[in-house]
């Protein structure tokens, strides 16, 4: 007589603690891998940056101390790669896990990443998973497309908002998407984002578009002022973007001042020299950027034309000739200037997504890419601070209080100019 042995009511505790190591390290394998692959693409971004001794100033310096990270499949140790960036004002900082990071993202913020970087549906379910547990496995592709259509549905009611607040300044940039939008690959996202008159900053605008298109860019701007919005003072962005001849023909824009992105400027203009005489070139456009003064910024570019204007002809033709959009930021508050120099809150806001590499092989809507584009910029939101320097400031520029070298011109003074 066979002996019937008694069913087990509850697993192995020591198998399921086999299947829990086994899915933190998976997860923690996954993470790694993308921080090595992160600073790989930063460090090869960077590898014409040398000093004076041909040394380059960009290197990876081993590990940093294990961080604990909350992941849904439990908590893993991880050492983040470090980066040795030795170059002024640079420092390199992970977009995948910020220094203060200690817990996955949420689906929120995720999922519009997962869709941006090319990820197919049917692909989101496992990876959701490995970042957030268990408690997306109920995400079937059915329920990703549902949720899809809802955030669509958002986007659509908030592109037909009304605009009450008023904004001071605005932030402009065209952003390449990894999908590929029917047959034309060179559709963009046209992305505003303003600050507003107690200094928060909110987006205003993500639009399908091309980058280089005015017709793309007037329709965005026509729509925020049919909504509303009352110009901002100034508008920041790259000098190739379409939007600036869409900025001088827009009604209701006659009085928005133009800053070009240094970031952007200081990059065409080397590109434009040999890159033996790049770092004394680069050190320059730094100090105009940086000085603390209008003057001192026409100083310093004096000096790069006495140096480099026989020579490279193009690379001073390309500074000087928009000379004027660099440095209109000196007449705006000091303590905002590192803010209007830059298109930064846009870039910054997309680096987790690498949006300019290959496309997917599926074609994916204007539509989805830009309620994605809008999920995953309001949940950067949630983060973006102030602009610095006091309210009053912004308050002096609504009130058209003119500034001279970041500082306030007394009221008193500038109608004596006025009279004169």
């Amino acid at each position: 007589m066979s002996t019937v042995l008694p069913m087990r009511s509850e697993p192995r505790k020591d198998f399921e603690l086999s299947l829990d190591e086994i899915a933190r390290e998976g997860a923690r394998r996954l993470l790694v891998q993308a921080l090595n692959l992160e600073v790989e693409e930063y460090i090869q971004q960077n590898l014409n940056e040398v000093d004076e001794t041909g040394k380059r100033l960009v290197v990876r310096n081993g590990v940093g101390r294990p961080r604990t990270v909350t992941m849904g499949s439990g908590s893993v140790e991880i050492q983040c790669p470090r980066v040795d960036d030795r170059r002024d004002g640079e420092k390199f900082l992970s977009s995948i896990l910020p220094p203060y990071l200690r817990k996955s993202p949420k689906v929120e913020s995720l999922l519009p990443i997962l869709y941006l970087k090319g990820l197919s549906t049917g692909d989101f379910k496992s990876a959701l998973a490995a970042f957030l547990g268990e408690g997306t496995m109920g995400l079937s592709p059915a329920s990703i497309v549902k949720l899809k259509k809802i955030w669509e549905e958002e986007f659509d009611l908030w592109s037909k908002r009304k605009i009450t607040k008023r904004y001071v300044y605005m932030w402009v940039d065209g952003v390449n998407v990894q999908i590929r939008l029917g047959e034309d690959k060179k559709v963009c996202l046209l992305v505003i984002i303003g600050v507003t008159e107690s200094g928060d900053k909110e987006l205003l605008a993500v639009h399908p578009g091309y980058r280089e298109s005015s017709e793309s860019w007037l329709v965005v701007l026509r729509s925020l002022i049919d909504r509303g919005l009352t110009a901002p003072n100034l508008a920041i962005g790259d000098g190739a973007l379409g939007f600036w001849s869409a900025l001088r023909s827009c009604k209701g824009f006659e009085k928005t001042e133009e800053q070009r992105c240094w970031v952007h400027k200081i990059a065409n203009v080397l590109d434009k020299m040999p890159k033996r005489v790049q770092p004394d070139a680069k050190s320059l456009l730094h100090e105009m950027m940086k000085a603390p003064t209008e003057a001192d910024a026409v100083l310093s570019r004096k000096k790069f034309e006495n140096l480099f204007q026989d020579k490279y002809p193009k690379a001073t033709e390309c500074l000087v000739k928009s000379w004027s959009e660099l440095t209109t930021f000196f007449h705006y508050p000091a303590a905002h200037w590192t803010s209007l120099r830059t298109t930064n809150p846009i870039e910054s806001s997309f680096a987790t997504v690498k949006l300019r590499t290959k496309v997917t092989k599926g074609a994916g809507s204007k539509e989805t890419a830009s309620a994605m584009a809008f999920k995953l910029l309001q949940e950067c939101q949630k983060k973006w601070r102030k602009i610095r320097g006091d309210k009053q400031d912004l308050q002096n520029l609504l009130l058209g209080l003119e500034y001279k070298d970041g500082i306030v011109i007394p009221r008193s003074t500038q109608q004596e100019v006025a009279a004169s």
